[in-house]
């Protein structure tokens, strides 16, 4: 028994049949739904089980998918899930090594507040260590002062002991040595002060290995060879210390320096 054709309803015999698409068409019928141009079996493009053009053929295209309180529950369920694989990732991975940071606005503005509060850390160590060197240098300077020819609050009474050996006789012969002053011959010199010299500034030494110019007011400029004493270290970076050539004492680069 012949079948009827897809398109207009009719017997179709096996010398104009065509199969196509689970259905048989007449050759005639069998064209584009649009434009109703005839088709063969290499030229067709099947949508719905209906032929089409290449021209023609429906173009598939995708829907956007509704807010809706079911989608919002897919939505915030799957976000959880992430960050629980995240943090299972996170454990499983922690100790490992460091990640590169991706240089986000965010990262950025965490890296300048940190620079920042470096920044005021760095002052506040270099204002205690300028304090206590000025104090320990006023220190010096009144030990100085004070030393051979001080005032009156310098003076310190001598000890019982002392006063008992100058009130003791002395000898025959420095009795008459004490009745012949000694003559002076010209301009002598005056005698050397009994007071304690100034120590030596204390600290590490180091000797300048490059020429460095200041470029803050509360640093130093120093030479190749100039000897730098009474050297503080702040960090591994700075110290502060005084240039021996030029006397100039404020904070300097710790790796053009080296230690003696």
């Amino acid at each position: 028994m012949n079948p009827q054709c897809a398109r207009c309803g009719k017997i179709v015999y096996p010398i104009e049949k065509v199969n196509c698409l689970d259905k048989f068409w007449h050759k005639a019928c069998f064209h584009c739904e649009v434009c109703k141009m005839t088709l063969n079996m290499k030229n067709y493009k099947g949508y719905d089980k209906k032929p089409y053009c290449n021209s023609h053929y429906p173009k598939q295209s995708f829907t956007s998918v509704a807010d809706t309180p079911e989608n919002l529950r897919l939505k915030q369920q799957t976000e959880l899930q992430s960050q629980v694989t995240y943090k299972k990732d996170f454990e499983m991975n922690k100790g490992r090594g460091f990640s590169v940071v991706a240089d986000t606005p965010e990262m950025q503005r965490i890296k300048k507040t940190q620079d920042q509060i470096s920044n005021i850390k760095y002052h506040e160590e270099f204002e205690k260590s300028k304090r206590s060197t000025g104090a320990a240098d006023g220190q010096r300077r009144d030990s100085q002062d004070g030393a051979p020819y001080g005032g009156a609050q310098d003076f310190q009474q001598p000890s019982e002991g002392y006063r008992a050996v100058q009130q003791s006789p002395a000898p025959a012969a420095q009795q008459q040595q004490h009745h012949h002053p000694p003559q002076s011959y010209g301009n002598t010199e005056p005698p050397p002060s009994s007071a304690p010299r100034a120590a030596p500034p204390s600290g590490k030494r180091y000797r300048a290995v490059y020429d460095y110019v200041a470029a803050d007011e509360d640093e130093v400029s120093f030479q190749d060879g100039d000897l730098i004493v009474d050297v503080q270290q702040i960090d591994e970076g700075w110290m502060f210390g005084t240039v021996e050539r030029s006397g100039e004492r404020g904070m300097l680069p710790a790796n053009y320096v080296e230690a003696m």
